[in-house]
């Protein structure tokens, strides 16, 4: 099955903490790490907090979609995220965004991801690797959900 997972970092070596989590990522059982969209730095949503380092990776994995989040909270763990406050700072941030076309919403699990439709810092890297992808809920392309957006706190990355 087809996942899409976005990441984010904005504490410490932001992208040091990215590069660890797709390690990780790309050793997941019965998972592999396909394709990834370009790093964007974004302005953050909540309190006030440093850019984010942003980006969506689209991984082939035969894990159900409970035992991938599960590991993604994993990932989260070993990388020192701590839940303090709620879109606060943190190391890392791995959001299950889609599954395939999986619709779910169960305790502690909502695919598509439920705010998905409403971040820029989401849907751009998304469009980079999906530039044709429909909302599974909406049925509206997320390029068509982006131009809707404000994303100009969304900026590639040149390294």
């Amino acid at each position: 099955m087809l996942a899409y997972v976005g990441l984010g970092s904005n504490l410490g070596d932001r992208a040091g903490y990215l590069l660890a989590a797709l390690s990780r990522l790309s050793r997941l059982p019965k998972t592999r790490l396909r394709r990834l969209s370009p790093v964007y730095e974004t302005a953050p949503v909540g309190p006030p907090q440093p850019f984010y380092l942003n980006l969506v990776a689209e991984l082939d994995t035969g894990l159900g979609p409970r035992e991938l989040l599960q590991a993604l909270l994993e990932v989260e763990k070993a990388l020192g995220r701590e839940r303090k406050e709620r879109w606060g700072p943190r190391t890392i941030d791995l959001d299950l965004l889609l599954y395939g076309d999986l619709v779910l919403e169960e305790e502690g699990l909502q695919v598509p991801h439920p705010r998905l439709h409403e971040r820029a810092f989401v849907l751009v890297p998304l469009v980079d690797l999906l530039p044709e992808g429909r909302h599974p809920t909406l049925g509206v392309r997320f390029a068509e959900l982006l131009a809707a957006l404000d994303a100009s706190g969304v900026s590639p990355l040149v390294l």
